[in-house]
């Protein structure tokens, strides 16, 4: 019963991301976030009265929390939308990334821990309750804290003078505006295909590790040394982010995010072929060094090609594709443990990782974006 919630609550908050993240960018965050988090956290509340006692039927449960996943509030497109406003572009907006996909990582190990000793200490619908007060006061912070602006932001580009930058030519006629505007929208989605194809691949070999550490320590008699193996692949990830906001890359996002995800790839496969537990954490920690890095390009490589009014809706399509990946993964790796070696499971849970990486080679077209200056100088065009 609490498995099948789970499951509806991941997937109507994963498929609806990126119409949350659509309203955010229409009606700005003060007035799109609040009333979120305010559904949000009721609905976990009430989740949390219907559980504190046993007998509430499982389909009532199924549905308040499909409707609780509904109104999940965007923190992390929205914060990652923040960042590029409030830094400038280079090393230290490629640290702010890193730092926020680090922290990220780091509250998956957290939250669960807290859960765990509420449980213990008090009582299961507690951990809720909790976590309908975090929510609320950290979506009221951000909602309201300076870096936030207090409407919709506007691109600084007014819409005359975005028609005239989208000529390419200045022998072209006024009229032909429509069609790069048309243009415009082709590039910006074909350059986000890619980082949500890749976080997808990454996603599901992720979904596919958590399963085949499972399936390696019960054939070695050692099941409870997973919570070791995935402490490894968390450390790995911490360490990972906070080296790569670190360094000054010269290779742009498009030819660093399928290096770092084929990177990812070979390592997963190689964790396959450890002889004991021990060894399996040693390989798996290699592979977690590459995951936040991969997630950070993923986010900033989605920002980077976003319209200016879409940027929260692209960085929740990677979130999307990531988490729907890692559902997909592991449905995929339980299909193949007992058909196959174990070893080769873990070959064929990399894969997606790989051909992710494939699939993102090449060039991505940013769609144009004038300056202040830029467009001040751009005449006026006559519709």
């Amino acid at each position: 019963m609490a498995g099948t919630a789970m499951a509806l609550f991941g997937l109507a908050s994963s498929l609806l991301s990126p119409l949350r993240a659509l309203l955010i960018d229409r009606y700005g965050i003060r007035r799109a976030l609040p009333p979120m988090a305010a559904a949000y956290a009721l609905l976990l509340g009430l989740v949390a009265v219907l559980t504190w006692r046993p007998g509430t039927p499982g389909a009532v449960l199924w549905l308040f929390a499909g409707l609780t996943g509904a109104f999940t509030p965007p923190l992390g497109p929205v914060m990652r939308t923040l960042w590029r406003d409030l830094l400038p572009d280079g090393p230290l907006l490629q640290r702010a990334y890193s730092l926020d996909t680090v922290a990220e990582e780091l509250l998956y190990v957290i939250g669960p821990l807290i859960a765990g000793v509420l449980t213990g200490l008090a009582h299961p619908s507690l951990g809720i309750a909790v976590s309908a007060g975090l929510v609320t006061g950290g979506s009221l912070a951000l909602a309201f804290s300076p870096a936030a602006p207090p409407s919709a932001k506007r691109p600084a580009v007014s819409g005359r003078a975005r028609a005239a930058a989208e000529v390419p030519a200045v022998s072209q006629p006024v009229h032909d505006g429509r069609a790069a505007g048309r243009r415009r929208k082709v590039a910006g989605a074909t350059g986000l295909r890619r980082p949500v194809v890749v976080a997808s691949g990454m996603g599901m070999c992720l979904g596919a590790l958590s399963l085949l550490i499972v399936a390696f320590a019960e054939r070695h008699g050692r099941l409870a040394a997973v919570a070791w193996v995935e402490a490894a692949l968390a450390t790995g990830s911490a360490v990972g982010g906070l080296a790569y906001g670190a360094v000054s890359w010269r290779l742009g996002l498009e030819r660093r995010l399928p290096l770092l995800a084929t990177a990812l790839a070979l390592s997963l496969a190689a964790a396959g072929f450890a002889p004991d537990m021990v060894a399996l954490s040693l390989l798996v920690g290699v592979a977690g060094l590459f995951v936040s890095p991969v997630l950070t390009t993923a986010y900033m490589l989605a920002d980077e090609v976003a319209d200016p009014g879409s940027r929260t809706q692209a960085g929740a399509w990677v979130n999307t594709a990531f988490n729907t990946g890692y559902s997909a993964g592991s449905a995929s790796a339980g299909l193949l443990i007992g058909r196959l070696a174990l070893a080769a499971c873990f070959v064929a849970g990399a894969l997606p990782s790989l051909l992710g990486a494939l699939a993102g080679l090449g060039k991505a077209r940013r769609p144009a974006r004038l300056s202040t200056r830029e467009a001040a100088a751009v005449p006026d065009v006559k519709q």
